[in-house]
């Protein structure tokens, strides 16, 4: 296979990769983009979507503004989450093109569609990452 990108060009974004990369290198955190890919949502939506209940919630969305690639916006007393960068979402799409639509795995597409996000995106995360990198 081979490699056409720049290794230079790599060296000067590897910062901002690897902290994307970091983003979702946890399931919880990864569930959570992938349903922000789709709309911006608030605390009590992103619970009842992914399941994930306080305070685990709570600190994966810190973890996700830390890392600077979701957005907030207070509304009232709602807080909503976007990703703040369209890079972010095509990594994703990807992600989900690579693992979630084989063309016999018809059930992760329903789930997807059903605002349940493939889980299996964050297994073997290294190879992903690779595949993306070295298509």
């Amino acid at each position: 296979m081979e490699n056409d990108f720049e290794i230079t060009s790599m060296r000067n974004s590897a910062e901002d990769v690897v902290s994307i990369l970091k983003s979702l290198a946890n399931t919880d955190r990864l569930l959570i983009l992938c349903h922000l890919a789709k709309e911006e949502l608030n605390v009590s939506q992103i619970e009842q979507i992914t399941h994930i209940t306080q305070p685990t919630l709570s600190q994966q969305l810190m973890m996700l503004r830390k890392s600077d690639v979701v957005s907030t916006r207070r509304d009232g007393k709602q807080i909503f989450y976007s990703i703040k960068d369209e890079k972010l979402v095509q990594v994703l799409q990807t992600l989900y093109e690579l693992y979630c639509t084989k063309p016999m795995q018809a059930n992760i597409l329903r789930r997807y569609f059903l605002n349940e996000p493939c889980a299996d995106l964050n297994r073997n995360f290294n190879s992903i990452m690779h595949k993306i990198y070295a298509a």
